[in-house]
C-alpha cells in the first residue's frame, strides 16, 4: 500500500472517532504544555533575578557578619561581628574599593499625627545613594553633617510617604520613630521590589542617630552593622576587592581560623540565585515530563482498544490483500499523528500559559525554542514507541479469525 494512502486512511479513522482521538491526545497536550510552560517560567525567573541585581548598582560587593555556618546556626539573630570602624577601614585602606555604605537596620513603629505604620529603618551614610544606585525624588538625602552631628532627620521611601502622608507634601514635617521626633528631609524615588523585598517601604536616617538613639549600642567592639555594601573601582577589580577586603578584616578581627564575616560579589549572589532557579526549573520540567510518559501510555491503551474494536476491519483488509506491514504502518501512523497533533496543541497551550504569566507578573517571559523542539520531538517519539505494541498486535491478527470474531 502507498505510504500517502496509509496516512489518508489513518487520518480519516482518527477524524471519524473525534472523542476517542481527543481523549488520547489530552495526556500529550498536558505534558507538552507543562514542559514548555515550566521551562519558560524558569528562564523568566532567571532573567528577572538578573535584572533585579542590575538595579542594585554596578560592581557591588556585600560584606555580611558571620560565615555561612554561623548564620545558619543563629538565624534568629544576625551575628554582630561587623562594626562601623570596619566600614571606615575598608573605605580608607582598600585601594580597589571606590565607595562604602554601612547599614544598620531595624523594623520600628513610625507615627505621623494619628497615623502609624511598621516599616524598616535603615541607618546609613551619604555614600549609600551611589553605592546602591538609589535616587532622591524630592528634597535631599542624608548629609555628612547629619552623620557627624547625629541629626534626627529622615528620608522616606515612596511607599512609606504615601501611607503616612496620603498625598500631602512630607518634606519639613515631623514624624516619630520610637517616640523620637525626626524631620523629613526628602522622599526617595520609587525603586520597586527586589526578590520579594519592597525597597520603597523604608526610612533612611543617619547611622550615628540609628546606633545611639534608635537601637542603641549592641556590640562591645563598636557600632554593630547589619551589613556593608561597597563598590569596586570597575568590573575587573571585583575579585581583587573581594580578596583585599577579606584580608583586611582578618587582620582587624585577628582571625586565625574560620572567618567571622562573608564577602560576596554581586556576581556570586547572582550565580547562587541562578543555580537555585535552574535546579527548580529542571525539577519542574522533569515532573511535567512525567505527564508525557503518562500520555504515551494513554496512546498505547487507546490504540489497543482500537485494535479490539476494529478486528473485523483488520481481517477484511487482510482478506483483500493488505500485508502485515501495511497494517503495522497504518496503526503506527495513527499513533504518531495523535502524538504529534497533541504536541503541537500542547505547544500552543504552553506558549499561551507563558504569555499569561508574563502579563500578570513583573517577569519578562521568554519562550524557549529548544524546549519546544525537544518536547514535540519527544511526544512524537513517544507515539512511535507506545504505538508499536498495538500495531504489532493488529498486524499479527489472523484474517479468518478476525472476520469470524464479529
Amino acid at each position: 500500500m502507498d505510504f500517502l494512502e496509509s496516512i489518508k486512511i489513518a487520518t480519516a479513522t482518527l477524524v471519524a472517532n473525534k472523542l476517542r482521538s481527543g481523549l488520547t491526545m489530552l495526556g500529550i497536550i498536558i505534558g507538552n504544555a507543562s514542559v514548555i510552560a515550566m521551562v519558560g517560567v524558569g528562564q523568566g525567573a532567571q532573567k528577572f533575578a538578573t535584572e533585579q541585581f542590575q538595579t542594585l548598582g554596578p560592581d557591588l560587593l556585600f560584606i555580611v557578619p558571620g560565615n555561612r555556618e554561623t548564620r545558619q546556626r543563629t538565624r534568629a539573630d544576625i551575628p554582630q561581628t561587623l562594626v562601623l570602624s570596619d566600614s571606615k577601614a575598608i573605605a580608607n585602606q582598600v585601594p580597589s574599593v571606590k565607595q562604602v555604605a554601612p547599614q544598620l537596620q531595624s523594623r520600628q513603629l513610625v507615627t505621623y499625627r494619628n497615623g502609624n505604620t511598621m516599616t524598616l529603618i535603615v541607618g546609613t551614610e551619604p555614600a549609600f545613594l551611589t553605592v546602591r544606585n538609589f535616587d532622591v525624588a524630592q528634597g535631599r538625602f542624608i548629609s555628612d553633617l547629619d552623620v557627624q552631628r547625629g541629626n534626627q532627620v529622615a528620608i522616606l521611601g515612596s511607599d512609606v510617604a504615601e501611607r503616612l502622608f496620603r498625598g500631602e507634601d512630607p518634606v519639613g514635617k515631623q514624624i516619630r520613630i520610637r517616640n523620637l521626633g525626626f524631620t523629613v528631609m526628602g522622599v526617595m524615588q520609587a525603586k520597586g521590589t527586589f526578590l520579594g523585598t519592597n525597597q520603597d517601604d523604608v526610612i533612611f536616617i543617619p547611622i550615628t542617630t540609628m546606633s545611639s538613639r534608635v537601637v542603641g549600642r549592641t556590640s562591645p567592639y563598636g557600632v554593630a552593622l547589619t551589613f556593608i555594601s561597597a563598590t569596586a573601582n570597575d568590573s575587573d577589580s571585583m575579585k581583587t576587592a573581594q580578596f583585599q577586603i577579606a584580608n583586611l578584616l582578618r587582620l582587624r578581627h585577628k582571625i586565625n581560623g574560620e572567618d567571622d564575616f562573608t564577602v560576596r560579589t554581586q556576581k556570586d549572589v547572582l550565580t547562587i540565585i541562578n543555580t537555585i532557579t535552574g535546579a527548580l526549573t529542571f525539577m519542574l520540567a522533569a515532573i511535567a515530563a512525567i505527564s508525557l510518559l503518562v500520555g504515551g501510555i494513554g496512546v498505547m491503551n487507546i490504540m489497543l482498544v482500537s485494535v479490539t474494536e476494529r478486528t473485523q476491519e483488520i481481517g477484511l483488509r487482510k482478506a483483500i490483500g493488505a500485508s502485515q506491514q501495511d497494517i503495522l504502518i497504518q496503526f503506527l501512523i495513527e499513533a504518531i499523528i495523535l502524538s504529534a497533533a497533541g504536541g503541537v496543541i500542547g505547544t500552543l497551550v504552553g506558549i499561551g500559559g507563558i504569555l499569561l504569566v508574563g502579563a500578570v507578573t513583573p517577569m519578562t517571559m521568554t519562550v524557549s525554542p529548544v524546549a519546544i523542539v525537544v518536547s514535540v520531538s519527544v511526544s512524537g517519539s513517544i507515539g512511535l514507541f507506545f504505538g508499536v505494541v498495538p500495531a504489532r498486535r493488529a498486524a499479527k491478527l489472523d484474517p479468518i479469525v478476525a472476520l469470524r470474531s464479529t
